[in-house]
Formats: structure tokens, sequence, C-alpha cells
């Protein structure tokens, strides 16, 4: 048992013999989602395997998370549950020639490459707080500019750490933590921290090198309720160092409301990846003549929605500028940056790569049919930088959704994401997600 977990078993011990403290028990509140998920990937061109993706599971999340215990210091505790059984997907589907700790697209590998029947995981999270600052050690999903957990197929990536959030400080959320581990959506493992270029399925001398160590800390500062400022910082030992500025406008015109999002990111090495030594071990970044695989990205954008009504267009604007690709926590399962062109396939988020999008939603519930919905968004992306000259790619996302609002079947929700990519530095793409959720509280 390492440290982190049995110091949170000591803390879980501790807790459950204040179970009966007022507050504890009465403010407990529990849920089981289930979801149904199916995924059809189809590469378009390339000889390679895979071709074809095609698989088919039933997911169950159980979250529980307690009240506090009373008194000027109080305690509680979190605990999520996470089963996926496969209900389709041959090997042939699946698709894993390197089986050995890397999955499919849905569900983990078992020795000779098939995917496993099922699999599961218990996360918890011990929580303390004081006033409106609240420390949380265990399992966390954090939704950060600097790190993300990604919840796209059938069970939701976890990550195993500390953070502490305050709001002690009107109009001021102040964050900042610690992160060792990261389990995947595929995966049952809790395994270390690594970028894009050093996260490959092989374990040599040059290659699927990580780290024990992501420190973040930023705040949120809401200047006017209109005006939302952000600063954060993300370091990955013997990787990277990043920090970003953001800032959100909501502005309501005497028709309609234009929402403002403008983001910037200026991420340099760290550690054994900012000497050439460490970089040949395999401390790499990925991108095009960025020094052996030295971190060295700044990367912008704007991104503009005007809302009236039902409707919402948007347009935006994304420069990604340096030698390497933009970093974020990578571990080649599946994972999530903030920026506003990552999307159902693609990222765009390549050395030199400048992306323009437009997108269009609608909400249906304006012509009196709530709970129905539909977007589309178009990416073109160009000035890659590449062996060959500067390449470009597109993406076209389709997303129809439908929650029932009321009756029998009140709440299930009814999904269909439909994605192609079309690239000069990756394989086109044409993709299908049917999912069906429906999430049942019983505290």
């Amino acid at each position: 048992m390492n440290k982190s977990t049995l110091a949170l078993a000591v803390a879980v011990g501790v807790l459950a013999q204040q179970a009966g403290a007022a507050g504890f028990i009465e403010d407990s509140k529990a849920s089981i989602t289930a979801r149904n998920f199916y995924i059809n990937s189809d590469n378009r061109d390339g000889t390679a395997n895979p071709s074809k993706q095609e698989e088919w599971g039933q997911g169950f999340i159980f979250n529980f998370a307690s009240g506090y215990t009373q008194g000027t210091v109080g305690f509680g505790v979190d605990a999520i549950g996470l089963y996926g059984v496969k209900l389709d997907s041959g090997k042939g589907t699946h698709y894993n020639a390197n089986s050995a700790g890397k999955g499919g697209l849905v569900f983990p590998s078992d020795s000779d490459g098939r995917a496993v029947d099922d699999f599961s995981s218990l996360g918890l999270t011990a929580k303390v707080k004081v006033s409106k600052t609240e420390l949380r050690l265990g399992t966390l999903l954090p939704k950060l500019p600097v790190v993300t957990s990604n919840d796209g197929r059938l069970l939701p990536q976890t990550f195993e750490g500390g953070q502490i959030t305050s709001n002690d400080i009107e109009n001021l959320t102040l964050v900042g933590g610690k992160l060792e581990h990261a389990k995947g959506r595929n995966s049952t493992n809790n395994d270390s921290l690594t970028i894009a270029g050093s996260n490959g399925a092989t374990t040599t001398k040059t290659s699927n090198k990580r780290s024990n160590e992501f420190y973040f800390a930023g705040g949120d500062y809401k200047i006017t309720k209109d005006l939302t400022a952000q600063y954060y910082y993300g370091n990955l030992e013997d990787f990277y160092k990043q920090h970003f500025l953001g800032l959100t406008h909501n502005w309501a015109l005497p028709v309609g409301a234009i929402k403002s999002d403008l983001r910037y990111f200026n991420s340099s090495s760290d550690g054994k990846n900012g000497n050439q030594e460490g970089r040949l071990a395999g401390y790499r970044s990925s991108g095009y003549q960025n020094n052996g695989g030295e971190v060295d990205n700044r990367t912008w954008s704007a991104k503009f929605t005007y809302s009236l009504q039902g409707h919402a267009v948007s347009a935006g604007y994304q420069r990604v500028n340096g030698t390497s690709d933009f970093p974020f926590l990578n571990q080649g399962d599946g994972a999530s940056a903030y920026l506003i062109t990552d999307s159902q396939i693609g990222k765009f988020q390549r050395a030199g790569e400048r992306t323009w999008l437009a997108q269009y939603a609608y909400d249906f519930a304006a012509i009196g049919v709530p709970g129905l919905t539909t977007s589309v968004i178009y990416l073109k992306g160009d000035n890659v930088a590449t062996s060959a000259g500067d390449k470009g790619e597109w993406e076209r996302d389709f997303n129809l959704g439908y929650v029932v609002p009321e009756g029998t079947f009140k709440g299930v929700g009814l999904a269909w994401k439909n994605a192609s990519l079309r690239s000069d530095v990756a394989r086109n793409q044409d993709e299908n997600r049917l999912i069906v959720s429906y999430t049942l509280p019983i505290l």
C-alpha cells in the first residue's frame, strides 16, 4: 500500500468513528449514473491497423458525498465507484497491437489483446473544511485550465492527489494542489503522469518517461458580475511549466447577448526536459524542430458567442506559437486540454497551427420542445510545421441530444455525436457515438 493510500485509509477510519455526528449523515448525497455507450471509429486511410474500432458497453458510476461533521473544522468523505461491462467488442474492433498496459477505445485489454469482459475501480476522497476553505485528499476530478478530467467515454478519467480550494475572500476563488497519478477512461490502474511525446505504450530507455509530481495553483477573480479574470500555473516535474491567463465577459445587448472568452498559455521546459541528456532519455514533448523534444509553446485564443433566444452562434481563432506542440497531461489513453479547439476527434494543438472555428447551437425549448438541443462546429487548421512543409486539417462535429423533461422517464438522456476529421498530419477519421444515460438519486 503506498503512502497516500495508507493516509487516506487512516483518514476514512477516523471519519467512520464520527459518522454519527450531525451534518455528516444528514447532508450526505448519493447517486448512481447508468451510461450505455457505443462508439464506432473508422480510420479512412492508411494500411496500418486499426482500420476500424467499434465497442459497446454499459457503465455504472456511483457517487457518494458526505456532509461535514460539526465544529470549526468539519470532516467528510466522498467516494466514486466505477464499473464497466462489455456488451460487444471483438479483437478485430477493440484492436490493440501492444496489449501490455494499453486498452482500446472503451475497455482495457487482456493478455492476448482482447477487450476484458468487465472492469471496475473505487476512489475515496477525504475532505476537511474550515469556513469556506476545503482540503481534498485522494481521488479527484479537476476542472481547471491547467488540468481537466476527461469524461468522453464509458467511464471518466480520475486523478489521485490533493487539492485545496478557498472562497473566503469575496469574489475570489483560490485553488492549489498536487497530483501524482491518473487513471485512464479505459483502465483500472493509477499511473504516473506524462505528456505527448513521452507517453508511448512501450517501455524503452527513450520512451514512456513519467513523473509523480504535478503542482498547480491559481484563481478566478470576479471583477464584476459579468467579468471574470483567471490566472493558473501548472508544473509537471521534468517536463514543463505552464502559465495561463484567461478573461471571460458576458455583455447583455438590447437584443441578445455576447460572451467573450480569451485565453493565453505560456509553456516552457522543466528539469530533464530542459537539457539534451534528459530529452535523449525520453523526457520529450511532441512537435517539429523543437530542439529534440523541448517544450517551447505559447498558445492564445479568442472566442465570441452571440446568443438570442434558443440560438447561439460562435466564432473563434487559436494560434499555437513555438516549436513544440501544446503540452498538457496526456497518458496516451484519452485526455482533455483546455483549448477552444478540443473537439470530438482532434485538438488542433500542433506547433505552428492556426485554427478558425465556427459553431451554431440551438435549444429547442425556445419553440416549446424542452430537453432537445443540437450543435454543429467546423474547425479549419493550417500552418502545421512538419518535415514536408506546412500542413493543414479540418474537423466537423455534429451533436444531437435529448433529456426527457417529465413523466415516467424523466431525466433519461439520449445523445448522438458524429464527427469527421480530414488531416495532412493524422489519419482521416469518421466517428459516431451513441449514449443513453440516467442518474438515479439514492440519498
